[in-house]
């Protein structure tokens, strides 16, 4: 099961991963400075497809850009609709 398994962070690529038997799924980012990320990919492989592996990548890099005092641009369409989601009432 997925769900135990570790979000990454590799902060010398600008990425978050989750490593399972069908690949690697990862969220990329960029450091525009002025504390501004700009989160422009999510990619889950087919393999790994319907673990909400894509939504915990977010939600892990979204955390780790408000702990870091980080603004965010979402390039990415998923993280721009997962942050509406997160925000909506309810």
């Amino acid at each position: 099961m997925m769900s135990d398994v570790a979000v990454r962070h590799d902060p010398a690529n600008n990425m978050f991963y989750i490593d399972g038997d069908g690949g690697r799924a990862c969220l990329s980012y960029m450091d525009l400075g002025k504390q501004t990320m700009d989160i422009y990919r999510t990619f889950v492989p087919d393999a790994l497809r319907g673990h909400g592996l894509a939504a915990r990548l977010a939600a892990e890099a979204l955390c780790y850009a408000q702990q870091q005092g980080y603004t965010v641009i979402a390039s990415c369409s998923y993280v721009e609709r997962y942050m509406q989601r997160q925000q909506e009432p309810g």
